[in-house]
């Protein structure tokens, strides 16, 4: 923890702020039910919609439209999750046995979680400024590269490979798990009844984008 505060410049005044972001529940249950990082992950979402839509106002001055793709592009959960990997974020997650032993120190809702989470930290225990800087720093220069994989509309793609047969899509939701301020979604695509691919996110449009994923894969073996 001391190496990762250190490369962003933060000298924390409440350090259990840092280490609560990093607390899955599944460790807090099985640790006489510690504080785990969801309220924080709530807050956190908020502040990276404010400080990535500031930005893109102000230094981008883009029209309505091109902020609202950009920003949904970047703080998206394949985004976040790119983001908590870039910083090492799975070296300090804390997750129950069971959850450890299935791979969650690398899975993607629970990494992109995390950021948001920590994000929730930084803007409690330094305030907006640090956050802004914090985001400067790791989030600003995807968007500045222009980095195309972001912007990967999976569903227009989808969509423009079948057309040409006229043939049709249809995402269906076929699970919605977990409490109403954390729920995570399953989405399956169809092509003309036929199951094509399946998702799972923290939203059902991001489930959509990766179900419209997977069956691009698919159709490229």
């Amino acid at each position: 923890m001391e190496a990762l505060l250190k490369k962003l410049k933060i000298e924390p005044y409440d350090i259990t702020l840092y280490n609560r972001a990093f607390v899955h529940s599944s460790y807090a249950y099985e640790h006489d039910m510690i504080p785990d990082y969801e309220r924080l992950e709530f807050l956190g979402d908020a502040v990276i919609e404010l400080v990535v839509s500031d930005y893109l106002y102000n230094v981008q001055e883009l029209e309505e439209g091109q902020m609202t793709r950009m920003r949904a592009a970047y703080v998206c959960e394949s985004a976040l999750y790119e983001y908590a990997l870039s910083l090492n974020f799975s070296e300090y997650v804390k997750l129950g046995h069971g959850e450890e032993q299935s791979g969650g120190k690398f899975r993607k809702a629970i990494l992109a979680d995390v950021f948001e989470a920590f994000i929730g930290a930084t803007y409690l225990d330094q305030g907006l400024d640090k956050v802004k800087e914090v985001i400067e720093t790791v989030i600003v220069p995807m968007i500045e590269s222009e980095d195309e994989y972001f912007f990967k509309d999976y569903k227009t793609m989808l969509q423009e490979l079948v057309q040409i047969d006229q043939r049709v899509v249809v995402y269906e939701l076929i699970k919605e798990i977990g409490p109403p301020h954390n729920k995570t979604f399953t989405v399956i695509v169809k092509v003309d009844g036929i199951k094509f691919g399946e998702g799972t996110a923290k939203s059902k449009k991001q489930a959509e984008q990766e179900a419209a994923l997977d069956a691009l894969k698919k159709q490229a073996k």
